[in-house]
């Protein structure tokens, strides 16, 4: 039987150019005209994209999402059923590369050295290692994880605070993320890799925002929704010594009209910590179309009801 499949991504041309190359069986690679939607049975889609357009795959049995975040299609008045996988096991080292590469940079005040070389000034700052430092962790997944590797290798204490608080890899202490309290004020450096839930929602409030140390250092490398960016905004302009990096926002792009923009102590980034590289996101399908065709569990299955 010949499975048909739907592609709703920006980047269908390059994804039919690599699905294409890979031979699948029995596999049927429909165009872009509105009755694909009906006719698929298999969807490979971004979860913006697949959104309005749901209700209308009478045939739709699977869905691949090209994103690991799919909250725009797990709501509760979003259908469930189907199955929904969506791409883990690649951004752990995209986002390593982010954090680090932002946490170095303060920590060597590169910014400083940077505006020195331009005023031929010589002057040695303050020599800051990342060793013995505490980094706090939101999130105990497969990110998370790769990031706890890569803080080890620096030397750093690493703590991750999830919803079970079950122990993981790399991490020097687990706990339950109801506990975040507990943990703040003892943090140099906090990145929440979270995903958008009910239960993570303005989880990054003020009260908690105001627990951080006066030099820490925030991620938000998850989830918009998890931080209150208005009461981070504000902190911001009152703790001149803390600072943001921030990937992900609940309306992107960020407007313009945002007070966080005028803060010298934040960077903001277009959502680029972990972009989805199409070649790994096909290597991600191949794999579950094989299992989906021996009728076997399919890899990175999102639980409706979490979200995740």
């Amino acid at each position: 039987m010949a499975h048909k499949l739907l592609l709703l991504t920006q980047e269908n041309n390059k994804y039919r150019e690599l699905l294409t190359s890979h031979n699948l069986p029995e596999l049927i690679i429909l165009g872009d005209d509105p009755s694909s939607v009906c006719e698929a049975n298999i969807w490979f889609a971004e979860p913006q994209l697949a959104a309005p357009l749901l209700n209308l795959g009478n045939e739709l049995q699977w869905l691949q999402s090209t994103f690991a975040g799919v909250d725009k299609i797990t709501g509760s008045r979003q259908r469930r059923d189907y199955s929904l996988t969506n791409i883990k096991g690649i951004f752990g080292p995209l986002m390593s590369e982010y954090l680090f590469g932002y946490l170095l940079a303060h920590q060597r005040e590169h910014a400083k050295y940077k505006q020195q070389q331009q005023q031929q000034h010589w002057a040695p700052g303050s020599f800051r290692t990342l060793q013995g430092q505490h980094l706090l962790l939101l999130g105990t997944g497969s990110i998370a994880q790769h990031i706890a590797q890569t803080a080890k290798h620096f030397g750093m204490k690493v703590t991750g605070l999830s919803k079970t608080g079950a122990s993981k890899s790399f991490f020097d202490h687990v706990d339950t993320i109801d506990r975040l309290a507990d943990y703040l004020p003892k943090a140099h450096a906090v990145a929440s890799i979270l995903p958008s839930t009910l239960d993570t929602e303005n989880m990054l409030n003020e009260t908690m925002l105001a627990l951080l140390p006066a030099e820490s250092v925030l991620f938000n490398l998850g989830r918009g929704n998890v931080l209150d960016l208005d009461a981070l905004a504000e902190q911001l302009l009152h703790q001149p010594q803390q600072h943001a990096v921030l990937d992900v926002f609940n309306q992107e792009p960020l407007p313009s009209e945002h007070a966080i923009w005028q803060c010298p102590n934040a960077i903001i980034t277009p959502h680029i910590a972990a972009p989805s590289f199409p070649e790994q996101v096909v290597e991600v399908f191949v794999e579950n179309y094989h299992l989906w065709c021996q009728q076997q569990p399919l890899n990175h299955q999102v639980d409706f009801i979490k979200g995740y």
